[in-house]
């Protein structure tokens, strides 16, 4: 290897090697400059406005069991932010289709982005620039960030709000697809026992006209007075006491049968009524399930491109390759201008021996 290649690479030999062709680089680099500047301009590159929203998950999502439950004690305050748990579940309901398709329709995004229905694969398309222009993650204190770029700054702070909104209704409607029916099976069983004690109460009272009103008592009472009646030789007294006697004998025990059921009934109907007022509160009544930080205004100047950079790495990628391609042509210059010449006197032969 001669003493030229070995030292191909070397500061020095670039140095010289740039010196030589300065005029050519100074050229070639001024001019990716000016393409670099023009081909990022907005007539070729449109500019995207960012607009961010910061939220934080709520630490509750029930709001019968963090203030109204008697039978579910709960350690989360529905007051303070949500933990890793929520933080997560806030960034799936969020990436989910319930939201993209509600925004996708109030935006008419499909027409905003200029995608036509007669395009290939035109959901496709749609889907992979709203998850570009649309991101969601998780920051350092365990909050998520919405960032939403649009080529409408207006637009963009707009969508970024809207769909902080509509955390809270896509959380709230999956929610409730499953407190409704819950509330249902509740208010059954509710009207059930309420129905089935009012039929006991009706039976009471049926007992209760003929004469049966304390089966225990009233036995022991009327015993005492038949002994009396038996003493004085009281013999229309003795059956008049036989009669109730014989009442009680046959109604006592559905008395007692019927007073023990409604005891256990009520009790029982006390649980159901407070499931069934918690219930009806998670199938009726909203609640936030976010804490808004910051929430997105309209940008004032744009974020994407960055034509600086843009024009950085244009001339600095434009540098390294002119410093190859110098370099390889000062290296294999006489290589390759000797194949091109024998290439042409190899050409010139041909044309020639047709004339011989």
């Amino acid at each position: 290897m001669d003493e030229k290649q070995k030292d191909t690479f070397s500061s020095k030999y670039l140095c010289r090697l740039l010196y030589d062709h300065r005029k050519s680089v100074l050229i070639i680099l001024i001019a990716a400059a000016l393409l670099a500047v023009v081909f990022s301009s907005p007539f070729f590159i449109k500019p995207l406005y960012k607009s961010t929203v910061i939220l934080y998950p709520t630490s509750s999502n029930s709001i019968s069991k963090a203030l109204i439950s008697t039978t579910f004690q709960s350690n989360k305050d529905i007051l303070e932010f949500g933990e890793s748990e929520q933080t997560e579940q806030m960034l799936q309901v969020l990436n989910s289709n319930r939201i993209q398709d509600k925004v996708i329709e109030k935006y008419h995004l499909m027409e905003h982005y200029g995608i036509k229905m007669t395009d290939r694969y035109p959901y496709t398309k749609l889907n992979k620039l709203y998850e570009n222009r649309i991101k969601f993650r998780r920051t350092e204190y365990n909050a998520v960030k919405i960032t939403v770029m649009d080529t409408d700054a207006e637009m963009a702070a707009q969508m970024a709000n809207d769909i902080a909104e509509l955390f809270d209704s896509t959380m709230n409607a999956m929610q409730k697809e499953v407190a409704v029916k819950a509330f249902k099976l509740v208010q059954t069983e509710y009207t059930s026992l309420c129905n089935e004690m009012a039929a006991l109460e009706d039976s009471l009272n049926t007992l209760r006209k003929l004469g049966v009103f304390d089966y225990e008592a009233q036995v022991e009472m009327l015993s005492q007075q038949l002994a009396v009646e038996l003493g004085k030789s009281n013999s229309q007294g003795v059956k008049n006491i036989q009669e109730h006697l014989d009442v009680l004998a046959q109604y006592g025990g559905a008395y007692y049968a019927i007073s023990e059921k409604l005891d256990h009934d009520r009790l029982q109907l006390s649980l159901v009524k407070s499931k069934y007022e918690e219930a009806k509160v998670d199938a009726t009544e909203d609640i936030p399930h976010k804490f808004v930080v910051t929430s997105a205004y309209k940008a004032e100047h744009k974020s994407y491109p960055i034509r600086w950079i843009i024009v950085t790495v244009t001339v600095a990628a434009t540098f390294i390759l002119l410093l190859l391609l110098l370099s390889v042509f000062e290296r294999y210059g006489d290589f390759f201008r000797g194949k091109a010449s024998g290439a042409k006197e190899k050409t010139q032969e041909q044309k020639q021996e047709p004339r011989q």
